[in-house]
């Protein structure tokens, strides 16, 4: 089941979390020893890069009081306000393979990805 709440208000485009992503991350908190009813996994934009901006991610105890949160499967998702205008509706996916595995981000706002896929445009 998914639902999406946000807190401080705001008409923001969901951030879509993936079967795959939010077992992994699930799998992360529990063995961070945090709380999955109320802790989550903070998705945020930052300035770095070849392209201009990159992805960062890290476990939050809980969400901010303007942070967006949307919830999938289980996983809380918080993203602050001044990353919303760049990775609203973008999904996050977790995919494993022989040569990486990792989360992955799918962003409609890109204009253009650096060679390496670290970094952004919009």
């Amino acid at each position: 089941m998914s639902t999406e709440s946000v807190q401080g208000g705001g008409d923001d485009p969901a951030i879509e979390v993936t079967p795959d992503a939010a077992a992994e991350a699930l799998s992360l908190l529990e063995g961070e020893g945090l709380d999955t009813d109320e802790a989550g996994l903070r998705l945020f934009v930052q300035q770095g890069g070849c392209a201009g901006l990159s992805y960062g991610m890290r476990f939050d105890d809980e969400p901010e009081p303007d942070d967006l949160v949307v919830e999938h499967h289980g996983l809380r998702v918080f993203v602050d306000p001044a990353s919303r205008n760049y990775i609203g509706g973008s999904k996050l996916d977790y995919e494993s393979g022989l040569q990486a595995a990792g989360f992955h981000v799918e962003n409609p706002n890109v204009v253009s990805e650096c060679g390496c896929g670290e970094s952004f445009r919009t």
